[in-house]
């Protein structure tokens, strides 16, 4: 008769058998045992065995062998060749009874479990690794199996739901890529001449544009109060008065840490948003692209404005979460500051903060500009003045502020060209450029050439172009910020004063754009750049009178935006192109960028 051979017993990836659905990290090694096999001749030909006696051999690696083999058949987790499949220690899992192996093909202790078996765990609350919905928190087994931990809380104003099967929070603001189109936003008051922030004379306001094709529900809260609810239609813009916060904005120093104090803005759809500091007044003006949180890093440098008569240039911090430290490291020019809210006189500091808490840096003399901030969670930075001189000797004094880019999103390329005048708008308009550094031994090229040093020896270190009415290109071999700010009237340029843009590099330039220019100004522009050849439309209307950026692959349009409508406006291109919005009232102006990808770019 052919001899009878033990079954090959080795360990199968099946999950344990409760009836829980299984995460990838439930499959698991399950020894088979007590149940003989089939029968095997000696040439390898099965024989017909039981019928449902035992687990199938799902891994397909049993062999038979011509050898006398003579294990047991009950409880064998050996391997043809005699070497455990199952090492001592090991923890198997017959259905949800946990076996220890004993190495030498056996088990030297089981247990049942009254919950769930875990291959290498044993008995456990939970498999790892697996989701669960307690309401809007999504929860997940921690890695010892010993219960579910709340890894997110899924935020309703956001339009969020728990979605256990995935394991994550799911609806129309979640996974929303790198670009300035989020559901989550932080508007934040900052320093303004008190002449100009006084209600209701002067609003502080956003502008919330929403570029989807339903209704997006808005609401605005403060620390734990709701200050504003409301709806966005669809592919429109709705602006909405928001309470001065006299602590930030009112004075001129000292540096402070206010709790609380930033806004906080979220939509169940996602929009764009912008901040007017103020919004019509006709004498000191500026506003701001606010970027979404899912944005934001732990890393900016500064772009600021020299203390004038009296009056700050500052940077601000905003944090969104709790315990984010905050470590302040001041530029060549940055080091003399107004003391406060944890920052020293020579500006530097280590600053607590918490959700929702701004910082606040302003210097009585020298510059900020160069001022690193980094953080161990993300935050946003800005940059401003409270009200100035561009130059420090030409009128009149005007609000700076711009959202910072983090250094992550930076590039080593930048196309600059100036705004145009107001009334003469066939003129350009003069401006000064900064050029930052955002490492040490950054050397500069200009196209075309710039009369200016082209090496910038340590971080935080900038060039200026002051008062130039040039078109060029700009590269470095290291990333670098480039901040443009308005001339002021009594330059000899048309109407307005000081605004404040951040240039932003090709690389995170778009191909379509839903934008906001607040009908309340004399005239509003945006200025758009491409590269040669570009097919762009504003509004659905093609865009025509190019001029050509020096000698580069590069052209820019000035295009005259309506005022008719709600300030909603559009632009699509063939290619991306990057757009500078702005608009002139009196001497009150404001200049942004109309938006941007925020993708990161390696060195």
């Amino acid at each position: 008769m052919p001899r009878r051979l033990a079954l090959l017993v080795v360990p199968l990836a099946v999950a344990c058998n409760d009836e829980r659905p299984q995460s990838s990290a439930t499959a698991a090694t399950t020894a088979l045992t007590s149940t003989p096999g089939p029968d095997l001749t000696t040439d390898g030909a099965p024989t017909t065995g039981p019928t449902g006696t035992g687990p199938a051999d799902t891994t397909g690696t049993t062999a038979a062998t011509t050898g006398d083999l003579s294990a047991s058949a009950t409880g064998t987790t050996g391997t043809a060749t005699g070497e455990p499949a199952c090492p001592a220690d090991t923890v198997v899992c017959d259905g949800d009874t946990a076996q220890v192996c004993d190495g030498a093909g056996g088990f030297k202790g089981e247990e049942a479990c009254p919950g769930v078996c875990v291959p290498g765990l044993g008995c456990a609350e939970c498999v790892p690794g697996d989701s669960q919905c307690q309401g809007l928190d999504l929860e997940v087994c921690n890695d010892a199996g010993t219960g579910f931990e709340v890894r997110e809380t899924c935020d309703e104003l956001q339009g969020l739901t728990c979605d256990a099967p995935s394991g994550a929070c799911v609806g129309a603001c979640a996974g929303l890529g790198p670009s300035y189109i989020g559901c989550d936003y932080f508007p934040t008051v900052l320093q303004q001449l008190d002449l100009y922030n006084q209600a209701p004379k002067d609003i502080f306001a956003v502008a919330v544009a929403n570029t989807a094709d339903e209704p997006a529900d808005v609401t605005i809260t403060r620390g734990p109060d709701q200050v504003a609810q409301f709806t966005v239609a669809p592919t429109s813009v709705q602006v909405v008065d928001l309470p001065w916060i006299a602590s930030l904005t009112q004075g001129s120093g000292p540096s402070v840490l206010i709790k609380d104090s930033a806004y906080r803005l979220r939509s169940t759809r996602p929009v764009t948003v912008y901040q007017y500091n103020p919004l019509a007044a006709t004498t000191t003006n500026d506003a701001s692209l606010l970027l979404p949180v899912n944005t934001w890093t732990g890393n900016y440098v500064v772009a600021s404005w020299p203390a004038w008569g009296g009056l700050v240039g500052f940077y601000a911090v905003v944090a969104r979460e709790d315990g984010t430290t905050v470590s302040l490291l001041p530029s060549a020019t940055g080091g003399a500051v107004l003391a406060g809210g944890g920052v020293a006189a020579d500006g530097t500091g280590v600053v607590a903060m918490n959700a929702g808490d701004v910082l606040q840096v302003m210097t009585g003399s020298g510059d900020l500009t160069g001022t690193i901030v980094e953080a161990d969670r993300p935050v946003q930075v800005f940059g401003g003045h409270e009200c100035t001189y561009v130059p420090l000797d030409v009128g009149a004094c005007d609000h700076l502020e711009e959202s910072m880019f983090p250094l992550e999103t930076l590039a080593t390329e930048y196309v600059v060209v100036p705004p145009v005048q107001v009334p003469n708008d066939a003129l350009d308009k003069a401006q000064v450029v900064r050029v930052i550094a955002s490492e040490p031994g950054t050397t500069l090229t200009f196209s075309p050439d710039q009369p200016v040093n082209k090496f910038l020896a340590a971080a935080g270190d900038f060039v200026e172009l002051t008062t130039t009415t040039a078109k060029f290109v700009v590269t470095a071999d290291k990333k670098i910020l480039v901040a443009q700010y308005m001339v002021g009237q009594s330059g000899g340029y048309g109407t307005s004063d000081p605004a404040m843009l951040l240039a932003v590099n090709p690389m995170q330039w778009r191909d379509n754009y839903l934008f906001h220019a607040s009908t309340t100004w004399l005239a509003n522009y945006v200025d758009i750049i491409a590269p040669l050849n570009a097919a762009v439309s504003v509004d659905g209307v093609a865009v025509g009178g190019w001029q050509p950026v020096g000698a580069s692959q590069y052209q820019v349009a000035h295009v005259k935006l309506s005022n008719a409508g709600d300030g909603s406006h559009t632009i699509t291109g063939d290619v991306g192109v990057g757009i500078g919005v702005y608009g002139v009232q009196n001497y009150g102006s404001y200049w942004y960028p109309g938006g941007l990808d925020l993708d990161l770019i390696a060195q």
